[in-house]
């Protein structure tokens, strides 16, 4: 299926002047929102007088400081009992009174669509029914993106997110170019304490999902733990997040003292500890997607999503994945007995730890 850029009439969209005032929206979570900077960057490139805004969740705002291509980041409160950012009320008021040329949706939400249409914008641009996560968010956009479906899976899931999400500038006649995640060089206090406790040289292991059928067993990350100290002379740090401290904490008492807990720590602190990690293991979470992007080589563990579509895009990375026998796609929790990850075992992922140490090896 070719690429193309549909008007709502259906009728191909008129290139016009270039904008001036761009909006993205694109609310949560935290690795789709990693997922959708090279937007940002692309259009800087392309554009770089323009002003570039982005609409995110307050929960997921921190990450864009980090994000220099962007000029404003516009916090909306949107979820119960979320705090820090703008009512609705206050976001769409706010929107509006920018006048935009153009808005983005890169979310497929009716909640994002709507927010898209209401800022104003003369151009409200978004993906085809049949990639939106909503097929009535469609109805919201001016114009509507189909980027076709890759080949291998519907809804575009033989690509990964990235590539599909820069697809949609080709509305704007701006090209794909290069994947990049301008994220800002950053130290911290916990990257520092982690450094002097390691000596320099650590592994992440990160055991936490919001979905629990994206979590591997922490006695296995355990097992992991004890095998890169022994065979690469790696000490292991775990991360954790909200309501994760527990998890961690199993991983580090089964590891006999070859992990250590790290420290509390902020988006930033994350990107500084994946900077300086000379490994990560994890599942498809935010973390992951967030080391991705600032080039840790990665290990990664795929159950109910594609690594094809939502994994590290890095040539040398590894996702070791049960994708293709799955039968809870895209559901947080399992719905039989056994989930698929539980079918990923260690001695599979020390393999695949060798191969990709081995290429960070070759590289220098």
């Amino acid at each position: 299926m070719t690429a193309r850029t549909e008007t709502a009439g259906g009728r191909a969209a008129a290139a016009g002047a270039p904008p001036h005032r761009i909006l993205l929206v694109r609310l949560g979570a935290l690795g789709d929102v990693v997922h959708a900077i090279p937007v940002a960057a692309a259009l800087r490139r392309a554009l770089p007088s323009a002003r570039i805004d982005w609409l995110v969740s307050a929960k997921h705002r921190e990450v864009l400081d980090l994000v220099p291509a962007i000029d404003q980041r516009l916090a909306i409160n949107d979820r119960a009992g979320a705090s820090g950012g703008r009512t609705l009320l206050q976001a769409i008021a706010g929107l509006r009174r920018e006048r935009y040329d153009v808005a983005i949706d890169l979310q497929g939400l009716i909640k994002s669509a709507a927010l898209a249409r209401l800022s104003g914008a003369t151009r409200v641009i978004g993906f085809a029914s049949p990639f939106v996560r909503e097929p009535l968010a469609r109805w919201f956009y001016t114009e509507a993106h189909d980027p076709g479906t890759g080949g291998v899976h519907d809804r575009g899931e033989g690509r990964h997110i990235v590539e599909i999400n820069l697809g949609i500038l080709e509305a704007l006649g701006i090209p794909r170019g290069p994947i990049v995640f301008p994220l800002a060089p950053i130290d911290s206090a916990a990257a520092r304490s982690v450094r002097e406790r390691t000596g320099g040289r650590y592994a992440l292991l990160n055991p936490g999902a919001a979905w629990p059928n994206k979590r591997w067993p922490p006695e296995r990350f355990a097992a992991v733990a004890r095998a890169l100290r022994a065979r690469h002379a790696l000490a292991s740090t775990v991360l954790w997040g909200p309501a994760e401290e527990t998890l961690a904490r199993e991983v580090v008492a089964a590891s006999e003292g070859a992990a250590a807990l790290a420290p509390r720590t902020s988006i930033a602190d994350l990107v500084a500890l994946a900077r300086g990690a000379a490994l990560m293991v994890s599942g498809d979470t935010g973390p992951t997607h967030l080391a991705a992007a600032v080039g840790t080589p990665i290990v990664a563990l795929f159950g109910p999503t594609r690594p094809q579509r939502n994994g590290p895009w890095a040539p040398d990375d590894l996702a070791i994945s049960r994708a293709g026998v799955c039968q809870c796609h895209h559901l947080r929790r399992c719905r039989l007995a056994s989930m698929c990850l539980l079918d990923v075992q260690v001695s599979e992922v020390l393999e695949a730890i060798d191969r990709r140490l081995a290429r960070s090896a070759a590289r220098g």
